[in-house]
């Protein structure tokens, strides 16, 4: 698969923790509302058609949808989702447009499906480490994340006042 270029071309600076977090915390609220919205239509729509409004008012009332892994799997591809297609389309996530940095490939091109799936699950598993894996920046010449290392990419920190084509 060709790997696209994104826009604009150029070598960049690493993107510092701080800016990093701020655009993860945009990210957070988008993800929270999109999750909300997930587990409505799952638990209203879906759980609706399948158990009748009834059924499924005794289900909830006996705690018995409290607990539903299928809920769940649901929720963690939805997100994936969202990121991944921010990410291997131009390389940014809305939060991290609004605070200018950019996940990329060494050589200026979007990251593939593969490399969101290991940014994803290592993210994740940073968090999990009680931040470690972000904390590493701080320590690393190139300022990168565990989950930068192992999925090969960069996020860079583009020039103000630059849009995208």
């Amino acid at each position: 698969m060709r790997k696209h270029p994104l826009h604009p071309q150029g070598q960049f600076p690493a993107a510092g923790l701080p800016r990093r977090l701020a655009a993860m915390f945009y990210d957070f609220l988008l993800s929270v509302a999109l999750l909300m919205v997930v587990t409505l239509v799952y638990q209203q729509v879906v759980l609706r058609l399948i158990y009748g409004s009834e059924h499924l008012q005794a289900l909830a009332e006996q705690g018995r949808l409290d607990v539903d892994p299928i809920l769940s799997s649901v929720l963690l591809i939805s997100l994936f989702g969202f990121f991944a297609k921010f990410w291997t389309h131009n390389g940014q996530t809305l939060g991290m447009q609004v605070w200018g940095v950019r996940i990329q490939n060494s050589d200026g091109t979007a990251i593939d499906l593969w490399q969101s799936l290991l940014r994803f699950l290592l993210a994740i598993a940073s968090w999990l480490c009680f931040g470690l894996g972000y904390w590493w920046a701080l320590w690393d010449k190139q300022k990168r994340t565990w989950h930068d290392i192992y999925s090969e990419s960069v996020v860079v920190q583009l020039p103000k006042g630059v849009h995208k084509k």
